[in-house]
């Protein structure tokens, strides 16, 4: 199906509000973790979010050119193309742009899609994040309601981050006391205040819960997904809206259980970031299709190996497939398995 309109997204995350389900948004670097994702998906029934960072959209423009708008233009327009040919939605989005990153990421990528929604078509991407967790909260909310009304021109949706996601992504890192990884009411209100309810223009809002960005085991970190829909309860008492107010971004879920996923997803989550656990399932088949056929991929004793065995796309696909099936796991765990009205 070709990617998502406008107005298919906006359907997609009032439906994962409504039905009490979110949908997984996978970080790609390359044409095959996109066809990964699209297997996934199409296996699942589910549709979806592929999304690029600041580091991957550098590794799409070619990694001595370190031309990350190219890279991202170049990701979309391909993932524009082959998305045609699976039978699912998928949404293109731009994941953590820091304040260092806006002139050569999202502000020329917004500028793309103006001169798209000029010539009459649609956005080139359907949402981008502005990453402000690492600036004061004021210069955060000044930046994103500057950003808001671009984005609302174009018909796309702005991702903004209220509190601190620990670990690091691609270049973006955050140390400091364990406090900092949970976002309070007063937090969220003056995000409100400055942003709206979607008036302005509609966003999705990552709040953090104790979130770590990178590889640990459950338990490791501690969670409490239980502060999104006491957040939930505070602006909708406030500004006298329905329940939850706010459409929420899941960021750093690498170990999370099932349990807290599950209450994450019910207070709100309507987007799921995936990254840590695709790029392991990827690299580890790799590294076991190298293991298990040694010998035809290496020249040894002077021999020339096996070609069918060494062909990037011998080992290409088993890792495609790999990594599909962790996406798979996902849509299952954040309840979209199934929900594609493709």
């Amino acid at each position: 199906m070709p990617v998502a309109t406008p107005d298919q997204y906006a359907e997609m995350l009032d439906r994962a509000k409504a039905g009490g389900f979110a949908y997984p948004a996978f970080n790609v670097s390359s044409s095959q973790t996109i066809h990964a994702v699209l297997q996934g998906l199409t296996e699942a029934g589910s549709d979806g979010i592929i999304q690029v960072t600041t580091g991957g959209a550098d590794y799409f423009a070619g990694q001595t050119v370190k031309a990350r708008a190219t890279g991202a233009l170049a990701f979309a327009k391909f993932a524009t193309e082959v998305a045609k040919s699976y039978p699912v939605t998928v949404a293109l989005h731009t994941d953590h742009c820091p304040k260092d990153a806006l002139a050569g990421f999202v502000e020329p990528l917004i500028a793309a899609s103006e001169e798209e929604v000029k010539a009459g078509r649609n956005p080139i991407f359907q949402s981008h994040m502005w990453d402000g967790s690492a600036v004061p909260l004021a210069e955060n909310i000044e930046i994103a309601k500057d950003l808001l009304p671009r984005m609302k021109a174009i018909n796309a949706i702005l991702e903004v981050e209220i509190g601190v996601v620990g670990g690091e992504e691609d270049g973006v890192a955050h140390e400091g006391s364990n406090e900092a990884l949970y976002t309070t009411f007063g937090d969220v209100d003056q995000a409100v205040q400055a942003l709206g309810l979607g008036e302005q223009g509609r966003y999705i809002a990552a709040l953090t819960f104790g979130n770590v960005h990178g590889v640990y085991k459950p338990g490791g970190v501690k969670l409490r997904p239980e502060l999104l829909g006491e957040i939930q309860q505070q602006v909708a008492a406030k500004y006298g809206t329905g329940a939850k107010p706010l459409d929420l971004v899941f960021h750093g879920g690498s170990g999370s259980t099932d349990e807290e996923i599950a209450l994450a997803v019910a207070n709100g989550v309507v987007k799921m970031n995936i990254d840590t656990d695709t790029q392991y399932a990827y690299t580890r088949a790799i590294a076991d299709y190298m293991f298990k056929n040694y010998d035809g991929v290496l020249k040894v004793d002077g021999e020339v190996g096996n070609k069918k065995l060494y062909d990037p796309r011998a080992w290409g696909k088993v890792a495609e497939t790999a990594m599909a099936a962790r996406v798979v796991e996902s849509t299952r765990q954040l309840g979209s398995y199934g929900q594609s009205k493709s």
